[in-house]
């Protein structure tokens, strides 16, 4: 994925341009250029030649959306949603599920070299999920008040605005979920601007209602086991999981470790995870409340460094100053980063590498949000000599 940098004369608002597009942003737009100007279109695929409407010019890009399609990609395929464009929920249910995949691991690799100044070669092949569609056991459906059509609209926010498309059925929702948003339809909520999460609980998991557990439960065992197979593969004994939530990967990965401690901010997720360690009879570690960010350090060095694993899974603008710099002076044996937002995560394997602290192993990407934008990614950075 390129650096946007213009280099010529933008398009007007409401100008039609036929382009070619030649790229797909982070934002799951199609990127082209017209007149050497960069364009954003959603709803397109690298190699297509498509008519788009300029919608709005900034000085650096302007965006744009798409009329026509004059020559299609073979990758194009007629997305199963009828909100699909309006809806912005997913970006990219118009591509072939494969070349999705080839996509996300560019952008992956592509961000890694940009802001990570690291080689593309390091990151792996997307591991596919096994379910493209039906996999979500999460989603938040909002409520909004249309006045011109006298009713609520509830369904999902637009692409494009903070107005709600009416939606009856989600394609990525799990079915069980599409139940239970026709439960809500049948009683909706009083007014306008009321969310409701609907939830699928994990089954043999103890989690509170407004607590984070990941939201693909057909690829969460290729997780696990990217996961595991890195700790095995560095040899380490021990194990520090920093924004821990309900303890899934400490416990996970308590049996093969001698010791796992867990460390997390929400105080019902550290009771839940209490209880789930006792539900697995992992008793070889023990899990704190508290903000990671005060606690790493003294946790860190409770272990051996040379024989400690880190898990840092945290929330999408990254790790803190202060973990980064913990982990830079204490430089346990392995960093396992975990992350679903690329940009960051690069800029923060940057500032762990810096001076050779720390080395980049392997980035391995995995498709827990097919049809979206969105990837999870396996980071694992050893202590460099």
């Amino acid at each position: 994925m390129e650096a946007f940098i213009p280099t010529g004369q933008p398009p007007a608002p409401g100008e039609h341009v036929t382009v070619e597009v030649h790229d797909i942003g982070f934002g799951g737009e199609g990127v082209a250029r017209h007149r050497e100007f960069v364009i954003f279109i959603p709803g397109t695929i690298p190699g297509e030649t498509v008519e788009a409407e300029v919608t709005e010019v900034k000085k650096q890009f302007a965006r744009a959306k798409l009329l026509r399609v004059v020559h299609p990609s073979a990758d194009r395929v007629v997305p199963p949603c009828p909100h699909f464009g309006l809806c912005g929920g997913c970006q990219y249910q118009h591509i072939a599920y494969s070349r999705q995949l080839e996509i996300k691991r560019k952008q992956v690799s592509d961000l890694l070299v940009r802001i990570g100044k690291f080689p593309a070669e390091k990151v792996d092949p997307v591991i596919p999920c096994p379910e493209p569609y039906g996999y979500r056991n999460r989603i938040m459906v909002r409520s909004h008040w249309n006045k011109p059509a006298q009713k609520l609209d509830i369904g999902f926010l637009e692409a494009e605005s903070r107005l709600v498309v009416d939606v009856e059925r989600c394609a990525i929702a799990e079915p069980v979920l599409n139940e239970q948003l026709l439960e809500v339809r049948k009683n909706p909520p009083p007014r306008g601007g009321i969310k409701v999460v609907l939830r699928v609980a994990p089954e043999g998991w103890v989690v509170p209602r407004d607590s984070f557990f990941q939201n693909n439960f057909f690829l969460l065992p290729k997780l696990v086991e990217t996961v595991r197979s890195r700790i095995q593969d560095a040899g380490s004994r021990f194990l520090v999981d920093a924004y821990c939530g309900v303890g899934f990967f400490s416990l996970e990965m308590a049996d093969v470790v001698e010791s796992y401690v867990g460390v997390e901010l929400d105080g019902m997720a550290i009771r839940s995870a209490r209880q789930n360690a006792q539900k697995r009879a992992r008793a070889n570690g023990e899990f704190l409340e508290g903000q990671a960010e005060l606690l790493l350090p003294s946790l860190v060095k409770r272990f051996p460094p040379e024989a400690t694993t880190v898990i840092v899974d945290p929330p999408r603008k990254g790790c803190g100053p202060e973990i980064l710099q913990c982990l830079r002076e204490v430089r346990p044996k392995q960093v396992l980063y975990v992350s679903c937002h690329p940009a960051t995560l690069s800029r923060d394997l940057n500032i762990l590498c810096e001076g050779g602290v720390f080395d980049l192993e392997r980035i391995v990407p995995l498709d827990m949000f097919p049809q979206t934008q969105h990837v999870e990614s396996v980071a694992d950075i050893r202590s460099g000599s």
